[in-house]
């Protein structure tokens, strides 16, 4: 990714300070945290978003891309997302420790799995292995999902740790699974179950900017309760 035309450069001894951004309004992401996503709409209700890239220099937060669409749950936001309902949740969160898609490796600085047939994310809310990665022979159950079917949403993808480790111990029953970042599931890009996902363009540039070294975080929320993180 590029860094946007005429941002200020990083700061430094006899650099300037960036202006303020939404990156900068952010008090809780971790210290170790150099890399963070932002996915902001207007309300709770929009299916609209805008997703931003910033990294940490000098101290501060710089502006990576110009901002970019995405879209969002076909219910918007939630606070308090639940199993079934097509509301994207808010909150911070980390990128799993793998990346996925049907097609090959794009370039990203993640491990890369490749989906084959027989690969499921596990959306049962009554199986152990609740909203995990599974390869079976058998459908888990419940809402899962084939991920080797869903093209081209799953073409490339990162999994947002929404009710999983380290944002929970232990995935909570019914309190929602397989919250990804991927691909516009048509070409006009519309509502999603719950994800977040861009153009395939769009998509492919930010995983290949994800650096599990910076520990990365998402933010995700109307842009009115940024302060909140």
């Amino acid at each position: 990714m590029e860094t946007t035309p005429g941002a200020a450069p990083a700061t430094g001894r006899g650099r300037p300070i960036p202006p303020p951004n939404r990156a900068s309004r952010l008090t809780t992401l971790p210290a170790g945290t150099r890399q963070v996503v932002i996915v902001t709409g207007t309300g709770y209700s929009t299916t609209y978003a805008t997703l931003e890239t910033f990294h940490r220099a000098g101290g501060h937060w710089v502006a990576v891309s110009a901002p970019l669409p995405a879209r969002l749950g076909a219910k918007g936001f939630s606070d308090n997302h639940t199993e079934g309902v097509a509301t994207t949740p808010t909150g911070v969160y980390s990128f799993g420790p793998t990346m996925y898609g049907i097609a090959a490796d794009p370039g990203v600085r993640f491990p890369y799995h490749r989906v084959v047939t027989d690969d499921w994310w596990n959306e049962n809310p009554n199986s152990a292995a609740y909203n995990t990665f599974q390869h079976r022979s058998t459908n888990p159950g419940g809402f899962s999902e084939a991920l080797w079917r869903e093209v081209p949403a799953y073409t490339h993808f990162a999994v947002i740790t929404y009710n999983m480790p380290p944002n929970v111990p232990k995935p909570v029953p019914h309190a929602g699974s397989g919250i990804f970042l991927h691909e516009f599931s048509t070409a006009g890009g519309g509502p999603t179950a719950g994800c977040v996902s861009m153009s395939h363009a769009d998509l492919v540039s930010v995983l290949r900017w994800l650096d599990p070294k910076q520990s990365p975080r998402i933010v995700i929320c109307p842009a009115q309760n940024l302060g909140r993180y």
